[in-house]
């Protein structure tokens, strides 16, 4: 298992999370909920097969052992996307269903 990089993936989810509460204020769960969904959303880009491949800047960070600089930024991009993505979906149903 490549703990640097999922460390790498988990940081990009928590930054999108946060990041993406930040820019959609009527959809932010707080900063600990922000969190919290974007470090789930980075670990769904990392490990669903489908999306894993999504984000590749030409680098390997597990052939390399987490050490190559373009790999470490594919993880820590699809890490945001993943984290920014799942925030907005899971502020979305919040929303809808406070709406109610």
């Amino acid at each position: 298992m490549d703990v640097l990089g999922t460390i790498i993936n988990l940081a990009g989810g928590a930054l999108g999370g946060n990041g993406a509460g930040g820019i959609l204020k009527k959809l932010s769960l707080g900063t600990m909920g922000n969190t919290v969904v974007g470090l789930i959303g980075s670990l769904v880009m990392k490990y669903v097969p489908a999306l894993s491949g999504l984000i590749n800047l030409g680098g390997d960070a597990a052939a390399s052992g987490g050490g190559d600089m373009m790999g470490m930024l594919s993880g820590l991009l699809s890490g945001g996307l993943g984290g920014g993505v799942l925030m907005t979906v899971v502020g979305l149903i919040k929303n809808v269903l406070l709406k109610k």
